[in-house]
């Protein structure tokens, strides 16, 4: 069930949101026209959502290692795929339109915080199978079985990186020329949150996208989402409410929307 302040943000954000009518913006108005708006159908949605059908009913469990509010490790318990899959996994119509979004950016360089068992990780990697996908996950055996399901789907140009994002992320990012599209799927609090955009922000390029999960989660987030927005280095941004996209484009005056999608 959501929270008070998730319903009483949503009907905030029912409020302010608007459709493509009156965009002034000519990227935003391709955006929300060709990639947010559309309920586009693809070949590989079929084997995505019978993955997704297979997790939920998955009678296995797994050793389930959890990080607390300060990033120190917590006690390990068995938890089952089926449930990990119910809570973790993005609802099909958000997969989606990241699918859509990554389709969109043609990233050469993908970089996710948050793992899981690799669902969204899939609708981020499939539209551009050439792209180089880095991705971040605290749990080994939640890594262990996401590699398992990439393996499905013969993704080899998925690299897991396993451990605690607050000591795995800074040193990986070191190898990485750029980041093209970035998923923050992670820790969700504020001061983690706007950590890890900066680091990210360090690579970025003026084509960059940067996709920010539940936003209006919490206060904590929503003041993470206001404070990313109004970094000097973000021209762009659209609230999706379960979702924030910020870029980096120059030569464009700096904009907020929030889109109903």
């Amino acid at each position: 069930m959501p929270s008070l302040h998730t319903v009483a943000a949503y009907l905030k954000y029912l409020l302010k949101a608007q459709n493509a009518h009156g965009l002034h913006s000519p990227y935003m108005f391709h955006l929300y026209t060709n990639v947010l708006s559309p309920d586009k159908t693809y070949a590989d949605f079929e084997a995505l959502d019978a993955l997704r059908e297979e997790l939920l009913d998955s009678p296995d469990s797994l050793l389930f290692t959890d990080y607390g509010a300060g990033g120190e490790k917590q006690a390990q318990r068995k938890r089952k795929v089926s449930d990990i899959a119910a809570l973790a996994a993005k609802p099909p119509q958000l997969a989606r339109l990241l699918y859509r979004l990554a389709e969109e950016a043609q990233a050469g360089t993908i970089v996710e915080l948050g793992t899981s068992l690799g669902l969204s990780t899939l609708h981020l990697a499939l539209p551009k199978p050439d792209a180089a996908v880095i991705t971040f996950e605290g749990c080994p055996e939640t890594a262990k079985a996401a590699k398992a399901n990439f393996a499905k789907f013969k993704r080899n140009n998925i690299q897991v990186i396993t451990g605690n994002i607050d000591e795995t992320l800074a040193p990986a990012l070191k190898q990485i020329q750029q980041i093209d599209l970035a998923f923050l799927d992670a820790n969700h609090r504020e001061e983690p949150t706007i950590r890890y955009f900066n680091l990210l922000a360090e690579k970025r390029t003026e084509q960059s996208m940067f996709i920010l999960d539940d936003i209006h989660w919490s206060p904590g987030m929503e003041r993470a989402w206001e404070k990313i927005k109004a970094d000097p280095r973000v021209s762009l941004s659209a609230d999706l409410f379960w979702m924030g996209i910020v870029f980096f484009r120059s030569g464009v005056v700096k904009q907020d929307f929030v889109f109903k999608i």
